[in-house]
């Protein structure tokens, strides 16, 4: 039983090495040291070079599937750029983000439009 415990703890420092969470003042330092803010926008709220991730809505390991292997005109960042956990950091400041508001909570977006 005792063995089957440590197993228990000890596989998911094997397989990843990485905290699943990440930390999101380390991320937001990793965010803008690398650039991400330049296409993303400061708070992940994209802009016209890139689409909006914060809140992020992929999972810690889609994240890094997709920033290893983007679409689109993102450069991809291998672990020699940034490492899994290194990005595991920027998932967790980017789940700090807030989501949007609704665009009907919007006064000058419901001016627009005539409401």
């Amino acid at each position: 039983m005792h063995k089957l415990l440590f197993a228990a703890f000890l596989l998911p420092a094997l397989a990843g090495g990485q905290n699943s969470t990440g930390s999101a003042e380390a991320g937001r330092r990793l965010y803008m040291k690398n650039g991400c803010y330049q296409c993303h926008g400061t708070v992940g709220q994209g802009t016209i070079a890139g689409a909006r991730i914060g809140p992020p809505s992929l999972s810690t390991q889609g994240l890094i599937r997709y920033v290893r292997r983007p679409a689109g005109q993102m450069p991809a960042f291998t672990e020699k750029v940034m490492s899994d956990q290194e990005l595991t950091d920027v998932y967790g400041f980017l789940k700090t983000i807030p989501p949007p508001k609704p665009s009907k909570d919007v006064p000058l977006l419901n001016d627009l439009h005539g409401k």
